[in-house]
Order: structure tokens, then sequence, then C-alpha cells
């Protein structure tokens, strides 16, 4: 039988099924004609475009097919040889995949059979989160000699994972996590085989202790005797799986369009919840302090930090603001309420993406009457520093904190008092620029950059006092003993820098109204305002913290946008 002989066109030719390999119809690689006819066929190539002509050749030279080299030969047979094999392996995994859908497909039939009942002769459960452990109504079993209390726990799917014919399931609920284990027919269920994370469930079963050198939340376990996953509580698994959408590669920006799931992971939620203890704290020290709680309003027609960040809008027929500061409606609250102080949201139309910059955000901001600049200072030591030791007295938010924060110290007091005067010559030392690139000088507004690099490295907290008058807001008090500065201060933290801006406020009507002039503002619309220094004025101070600011601190966040639900900023107003 003659030799079949196939031919290869590198050209013009095409490496497909619809090819047969003749001179009319060659195919385009030896790779290919070799994987589809064997290696022990004849084989004939040309260029018929591209190849080269012998010199004194006529240009038809190209045409002639000539034998492929031994060498393109073997290359051909061995890669065409691996292309065998890789298909061979594919086909086997392609049936080892049938076969285990198949498998898993009977094993789904058999599971959808099972059908769950409570055992009623067993105790009445009772309700608890998943972090009671209130000794007296839990008692924990030692699944032999004793028995645990039942109970009833609700939460979502935080883990999960099986060994043989057992299902260990982490529960959370918002308050802590419950170590679950299914066992028998409660792990074979057709809800317990396509058990999603976040899926939402009732469980019932005796707790106890684990076993010794194992681990659990709060050293216990819950060992299942029923379950409920009702209507609308699976969650979705596959492609929208969440650990699909949200994981630790996740680009920031997509996280925050996605921040809704985003808050149900470990870091984000133990911020939520420091949030809340933190803000808890503030309020509890202020009444330690007997200062009352009042609520501004949050539409005005006024200006507290400057027109260039006010977010305008129509308020009916007039022009109106979202308020940058509730400073000013605070004051008029002390000669009725004493010292008063507030937890409101602030607005700035600042278009700034420094991590350290909201749109919202919310401000914690007090005044108090009658006090001197120290007495401001030494206060506003005080609730800081009391604030975190009420926070760190719940011995669950302290535990969070020092997993976000494992260097977290207490602040030493007293803080480090440094005036601005003070702060240039040290930036002029150090060899810190301004922001033309210059040594700093009076009178400039010292950078952002310039004054986190500072604090970071004195490393403690700094009370930097008495700014010059051009570049505070008009209302700060000046101080007597230099009328070029003003009695303000701002509280600079480590990692993060200004968390806090405060100031004596001016009390006295004609420099009040001067300062007005000064800054080309019309008073009448502050008459409300000024009227405070026309009856019975007094010596009187305040401060403004950022909430988000204080806890990117004391949580060791990167951005204060991780310190908020969901944040607002130069570009982003969704979800």
């Amino acid at each position: 039988m003659a030799e079949q002989t196939y031919y290869i066109d590198e050209d013009t030719g095409e490496d497909s099924s619809l090819q047969n390999g003749t001179d009319d119809l060659p195919y385009k690689s030896l790779a290919y004609a070799v994987y589809v006819h064997g290696g022990s066929a004849k084989f004939l190539t040309r260029k018929s475009l591209t190849g080269e002509i012998p010199e004194g050749a006529e240009a038809s030279a190209r045409l002639e097919w000539k034998p492929a080299p031994k060498s393109a030969l073997k290359k051909a047979v061995n890669m065409a040889a691996a292309r065998k094999k890789k298909e061979e392996k594919e086909q086997q995994q392609l049936e080892m995949r049938l076969k285990a859908d198949a498998d898993r497909k009977k094993v789904l039939d058999e599971a959808k059979k099972i059908v769950l009942t409570e055992d009623k002769s067993l105790p009445t459960p009772i309700r608890i989160k998943l972090d009671d452990t209130d000794p007296e109504k839990i008692q924990l079993g030692d699944g032999a000699e004793k028995k645990g209390t039942r109970v009833r726990v609700f939460g979502r799917v935080h883990r999960e994972r099986r060994q043989k014919e057992v299902m260990f399931v982490t529960l959370r609920d918002g308050y802590g996590f419950m170590q679950v284990i299914l066992q028998g027919d409660l792990a074979k269920t057709y809800d317990a085989l396509t058990l999603t994370r976040e899926t939402s469930m009732e469980i019932l079963g005796e707790l106890r202790e684990v076993p010794a050198g194992a681990h659990a939340p709060n050293n216990r376990e819950l060992h299942a005797d029923y379950y409920v996953i009702h209507a609308g509580g699976k969650a979705a698994g596959g492609d929208d799986a969440i650990t699909n959408r949200v994981s630790k590669d996740t680009e920031h920006a997509t996280l925050l369009d996605l921040r809704h799931l985003t808050l149900r992971g470990e870091n984000a939620s133990k911020v939520m919840i420091v949030r809340d203890a933190v803000e808890f704290a503030f309020n509890t020290v202020y009444k330690e302090l007997r200062m009352r709680k009042v609520s501004p309003p949050a539409l005005v027609q006024t200006q507290v930090e400057g027109g260039a960040t006010l977010f305008k809008f129509q308020y009916y027929t007039e022009e109106a603001y979202l308020t940058q500061s509730s400073q000013l409606y605070l004051e008029t609250c002390l000669p009725s309420m004493g010292d008063v102080y507030c937890i409101e949201k602030s607005f700035r139309a600042e278009k700034s993406l420094t991590r350290r910059h909201l749109s919202e955000y919310s401000h914690i901001e007090a005044e108090l009457d009658f006090i001197t600049f120290d007495d401001l200072l030494n206060h506003l030591e005080h609730v800081m520093c009391r604030v975190l030791e009420v926070t760190m007295s719940d011995p669950t938010i302290k535990q969070y904190i020092l997993d976000l924060n494992p260097e977290f110290q207490m602040p030493e007091r007293p803080f480090k008092r440094m005036k601005y005067s003070e702060a240039i010559d040290w930036l002029v030392e150090h060899n810190i620029p301004n922001e033309e690139g210059h040594p700093h000088k009076f009178g400039d507004d010292i950078a952002e950059a310039a004054e986190r690099r500072m604090t970071d490295i004195i490393n403690r907290p700094i009370f930097l006092t008495h700014f010059p008058t051009e570049i505070k807001a008009f209302y700060m008090q000046r101080d007597p003993q230099d009328p070029r500065v003003t009695e303000s201060v701002d509280c600079l933290m480590p990692g993060v820098g200004e968390i806090v801006g405060g100031s004596m406020r001016m009390y006295d009507y004609e420099e009040l109204m001067a300062a007005f002039a000064r800054e080309g503002i019309d008073p009448k619309p502050y008459y409300w305002y000024t009227d405070q220094r026309k009856y019975g004025s007094s010596p009187h101070g305040g401060y403004g913290l950022g909430l988000e600011r204080f806890l990117a601190w004391l949580c060791k966040q990167h951005t204060v946008r991780d310190c908020c639900l969901y944040p607002r900023y130069f570009g982003r107003c969704k979800p």
C-alpha cells in the first residue's frame, strides 16, 4: 500500500476538520497534520506566499512542495503526543466529573427524602443570643454524665466544614459566634448537603463543653437535634456566593459598592461594633460630666467653616445649606442648659480624596461655659481618655480593638502641648517642607502630610495650640498675650493626624462684629448668634471631634471610609 502524503502550506493552509491535507486543501502546521494522521505518513511543506526563492530561480519555485525536515517532524511528533495525552487526561477528568455529578445527584435525590421532625419529648428549649453565657440559665453538659441546657438559637452561617459523617457549622448573629455540630440525618438532609454561607438558620440542641484540646467560641458547642431553614433563608451559591463576590483580593472600590456584603466580614463588623461602643462611651462620659445632649438642625442658612465647603440647595423659595458644624447652635444653649454636646452629621463639600476626608461624617461637638483655654484642654484630655476607659471596660469590645489594633495602648497623660510656633520650628529643624517645597514659616497653614509626619515621629497625642488668626475661623478668641494667634487647638493622633479641632469663642460683641467685617460676612443672618453677646455673654469654648477619625486611630484603619456604615465622599454617594 502506497505511503499516504499530506500537504502543509504555512501561509494559506488551515488547521481544521474542513481540510483533508491534499495539495488543494492543505493544513497550516506540521504539528496538526501529525496529530491528525500520525507520524508515519509522508509530509510535504511549503510557504506559498512568504517562502524564500533561490537565487536565479523563478517565482514559481516558492510553490514547490518539499519534504518536512526531520528535526521539524520530530518536534511535531512530540507536540502531537503531548496534545493527545492532555486530551486523554481531560476526557478522564470529564468522565470523573460526570460520574461525580451523577453520584451527587443520586445522593441529593436520596437526601430530599429525609424529613426532620422535632422530638417533643426533649426539654423545652430556651432562646438565647449566641454570646449568652449566663450561668443561671445556661448549664453546659459533658456529653456523658451531665446534660446541658437545651437552647434555641438563630443566626447565619459564617463558616461550614465536613469531617466524615459530621458537619461543623459556625453560626453568627451579630452578638457572637457559636460552633454547631450536625450528625446523623441532620447532616444528610438536602439543606445540609447544599448549605451555603450566610444562610439563615434556626437551630435547637444541647450546649456542651468542647472536648479537651479543642477550641470553639466561649469553649462550648451546640449539639443540634433539630434545625429549620425558613423560606427565603437559603443564601445564594455558585458564582453568586458571597465568597466569590467579596474577598480579601477584591478591589477597595468594589468592596464599597458591595458594602452591604462587606459589613458581614469579621473586620468590618468589628469596626462597626466598636463604633457603637465608642458612641455609647461618649454619651456616658458626657453624662458623668453633667453635660446635656441637644439636637441642632442639619438645614441651615449660615456658615461656620467657610463657603467653599458648603453643600448648597434650594429650600422651598430660599437658599440653604447642609450644616458644616452645630457649634453656633450649641453656643445658644449655654445660658439655659449649661454645658451641652451633640452627636450629629456634618457635611463638607470638599473635593478631596484623601484617606481622612468624608463629605458626610459624624461630628461629636461640645460647648462649655465659663471656662479658660487651659480648662478646655484639660476637659478634652479627660473626655478622650475616659471614653477609652469606658470602651475598654467591655471585655468583648476590648478584644475586638486588640484584634484590629494589636499594638494599641492607652494614651499617656498628659498629652504633649505644642504651640503652633513651636511646631513651625520643629518642622524646619526636621527638614519637613511646606506644600510649595520651602521651609515652613509662621503663617503657613501646616499641610496634612507634614502634620501627620510630625505626629507619627513624635508618636504620641499632641495638643497643637495657638494658631495664627489669619488661618482660623472668624469666631475664635485671640490670645490676650499675643493677638497674632488664637486660643485654638487641634488634637493630633499618630497614624491619622487631626481628630479634634477646638477653641475659645469670641464673647465680646464689638470684637465679634469686627471679625464679621474682616471676613466680609454679613452679620444679619447671624442675629440669633450675635445676640448671645448682648444678653449676658461669658468666656466659653468648645470643639468638634470626628468620630470616624477617632475610630481610624483606635482600630488602626487605613482610611476613615472603613469607619462608617456607608461612606460618602467626593465621587461616591452609593449604595
